[in-house]
């Protein structure tokens, strides 16, 4: 065990940069760049910007970078100006990941789209960083494979390996961290390096690609990645299945797990969502706990797996199960699902929707969730649940009038809450949100002190500057 004296301590930064260095700083860069760099107030605030309520920290410069010797470059002119590096895929996130706390440079990769490779016989491609999910599946399209992970928004796919994304196919197709073969990363030096080779399996020394994964951009700076493709099934069968409670719609997933069904997606919706998704998606689903779900495999097989499905429901008052094997009415479907959020914006105009994750082992996930609700209802807010139950990870979204102080507290009280209850039942305090800035201490509680000092310690191996996305996941 480390002692509380031996432990590791990164360079702290205090404040923003100066005026001087960032006029230095943006005077070398432009040199360098010319005009892929910007310096405007709305380029600047728009990578800055958080889908969270914590405060906009806008970059002091954003490059588009085009090619990897780009990001190289621009690592090594930061370096020299002991200035501040944060990468920026699609922005997405929603834990602040992309706030530059401390100023500094914002390397935007999304220019940095092209799909290098496709090796359809190995079941494999390799594409850079600002690759997005839905425009690698377009590209994909007459190879009869697709990229699984489906996290909702189009992320990019270098974001996606930086937060290691999850989404609705986890449950079948795992999330990012098993979907990425192999990394090429811009470490803090400026050097480039490949964090392993295009085989499915090695034990050839420590697991590097593991480590990039969901480091949130704190080690390096990702410019391709290889990915780990799946078959496109020979049919789908999908559809949505009401409960008289979330219990009993928790406890039907379980049974339908448990029961070795290949399940391919299985989403929980409470009725509040549902009310959500019927108004903005115009559906007409009853408004009562819901489970979205979907089947993958021969015509035959989906059938059988669709039919089963309904038998389980019904023994935990669900049902009936309606589904289709048709794209449009499938698709129809998923969309209002992958439209939750903003259907649940929609609830309450005006309102702010603070949206926030949690995991547990999967035998909790009914404790969870209705204990989850229960505290919704004694905290006076309005904040739909959805989740990607199958592997017991549930979403909820406040929403929030951020000018009553009284309300702002409540919902801040209920989050930390969620988070310390997840922990708690041998979860987790973020599922797929990643841990970005919010969610510090939570990781904290969850992992540990010995394992928090590791990660510094491996931080501090990689970046002893503190270059790299200073101020998140944990503290200095």
């Amino acid at each position: 065990m480390i002692s509380a004296d031996a432990r590791v301590s990164l360079r702290r930064r205090e404040g923003r940069l100066s005026a001087g260095i960032v006029a230095d700083l943006t005077a070398a860069l432009a040199a360098r760049f010319g005009d892929a760099l910007a310096t405007s107030e709305a380029v600047r605030q728009q990578h800055g910007h958080t889908l969270t309520w914590i405060e906009t920290a806008p970059p002091d410069a954003v490059l588009f970078a085009r090619s990897r010797q780009d990001v190289i470059d621009a690592v090594r002119i930061c370096a020299a100006h002991d200035a501040p590096i944060v990468p920026f895929g699609a922005g997405t996130s929603l834990e602040g990941h992309v706030n530059a706390l401390h100023g500094g440079l914002s390397i935007d990769v999304s220019q940095m789209n092209r799909v290098l490779a496709v090796n359809a016989e190995d079941l494999d491609c390799v594409v850079e960083p600002g690759v997005t999910r839905k425009a690698l599946n377009e590209h994909l399209r007459d190879t009869g494979l697709f990229f699984p992970i489906d996290p909702g928004a189009d992320a990019s796919i270098g974001g996606m390996a930086a937060t290691r994304a999850s989404g609705t196919n986890a449950v079948r197709y795992g999330t990012m961290k098993d979907r990425v073969l192999s990394l090429g990363v811009v470490t803090a030096d400026g050097a480039y390096l490949r964090t392993a080779s295009r085989a499915k399996k090695s034990s050839a020394g420590y697991d590097l690609t593991r480590l990039f994964v969901g480091s949130e951009g704190t080690l390096g700076a990702i410019v391709e990645v290889t990915l780990r493709l799946a078959g496109v099934p020979e049919a789908i069968a999908g559809g949505h299945c009401p409960f008289e409670t979330v219990r009993a719609a928790c406890d039907a997933t379980i049974a339908t797990i448990q029961s070795g069904l290949p399940v391919a997606r299985i989403e929980l919706l409470d009725a509040l969502q549902v009310k959500a998704c019927n108004a903005y998606s115009k559906l007409a689903l009853p408004e009562q706990p819901t489970l979205f779900v979907e089947f993958h495999g021969s015509p035959e097989s989906v059938a059988e797996q669709a039919r089963r499905f309904d038998e389980i429901a019904a023994d935990y008052t669900g049902g009936p199960f309606v589904w289709a094997t048709k794209p449009e009415e499938r698709s129809r479907l998923w969309q209002a699902r992958h439209d939750a959020y903003w259907a649940a914006v929609a609830l309450r105009p005006g309102a702010r929707a603070l949206a926030t994750d949690a995991c547990v082992p999967i035998s909790r996930l009914a404790d969870c969730v209705e204990e989850t609700q229960r505290d919704i209802a004694e905290h006076k807010l309005i904040a739909p649940i959805v989740g990607h139950v199958g592997d017991g990870n549930f979403h909820v979204s406040a929403l929030i009038d951020m000018n009553d102080p009284d309300e702002v507290a409540r919902a801040e009280h209920f989050i930390d809450r969620l988070a310390r209850r997840a922990v708690a039942m041998d979860g987790t305090c973020t599922g797929e949100h990643g841990v970005g800035q919010k969610k510090i201490p939570y990781v904290e509680a969850e992992l540990g002190p010995e394992a928090i000092d590791l990660m510094r310690r491996i931080k501090l191996a990689f970046d002893p500057q503190n270059l790299f996305n200073p101020g998140k996941i944990f503290r200095a």
